[in-house]
């Protein structure tokens, strides 16, 4: 009798083991999705409240879905400026593991160095900077000729419109023809925060899009407004370019170059 007892406490104590096992696995199995589900929904949020998307992106018919840190862009975009940064914010996003940009191009986009190209271009690089306005600028290019017209709040910032427009690949000259007024239209105000994914985007884009550092390649951290740059420059005067262009992105608090020089 003493070892039947035995034996029953001994299969009463593997079924405990066996159902406590099964309980475990189950768990497992159940919470991994859970936990996926709840970073993808954090990803897609952290892309709406972004910077990038609140302002550069808000006109364009861009839906998102992310499937355990994939994050797949739909939609349409009005030029291929902003696909590009749109591709560039997410990236810069922490969790996300790839991007599969679908966005569609409003419209026929312009050809290379075509006067449409280089409106677009000039419009990308004035929106990126914080010392020009954007808003204030009108832009129109004709036969490689940019003319600008509108309102600078000094003739310290007419003359960076003028440089910045200048360092555009396929820019023939600049006519500028902006008045200087003491009220500036930019909607950016000092205090206003900057994610740091979006100020990375803006760095990678402005460092592309300016002629003088388009062919660098560049690495570009940022943490709270402070970015750290990373890669090789040819020379000195590149170097040191990379590092003003960096500091007048919106957003940027400070620079710190870590670039070697070839």
């Amino acid at each position: 009798m003493k070892h039947f007892g035995r034996n029953k406490k001994v299969q009463i104590n593997a079924m405990y083991y066996v159902v406590l096992i099964v309980a475990v696995i189950t768990l497992l199995v159940t919470s991994v999705p859970v936990r996926a589900s709840d970073m993808d929904d954090r990803i897609e949020l952290s892309i709406k409240k972004s910077y990038v998307f609140k302002t550069y992106l808000k006109g364009d018919d861009i839906k998102i879905q992310c499937v355990d840190g994939v994050v797949i862009l739909t939609g349409i975009v009005s030029g291929e400026y902003h696909k590009a940064l749109a591709q560039e914010t997410v990236a810069s996003l922490p969790g996300v593991k790839s991007i599969v940009n679908k966005l569609g191009i409003k419209g026929a986009p312009p050809t290379g160095n075509s006067d449409g190209w280089l409106n677009e271009k000039v419009r990308a690089i004035l929106v990126l900077h914080k010392s020009v306005n954007s808003e204030a600028t009108n832009i129109y290019v004709k036969d490689g000729i940019v003319n600008l017209s509108g309102e600078a709040i000094s003739e310290a910032q007419k003359e960076l419109t003028t440089e910045y427009a200048k360092d555009v690949e396929g820019v023939k000259g600049v006519n500028n023809e902006m008045t200087v007024t003491k009220t500036s239209k930019k909607t950016l105000t000092a205090g206003e925060k900057i994610d740091d994914a979006s100020i990375t985007a803006q760095v990678k884009m402005t460092l592309l899009y300016h002629h003088s550092t388009s062919a660098l390649n560049t690495k570009v951290e940022t943490k709270r407004g402070a970015v750290t740059l990373y890669g090789k420059a040819r020379s000195a005067t590149e170097w040191n370019m990379a590092t003003k262009l960096a500091e007048d992105v919106n957003g940027v608090k400070s620079v710190k170059n870590r670039m070697t020089i070839e």
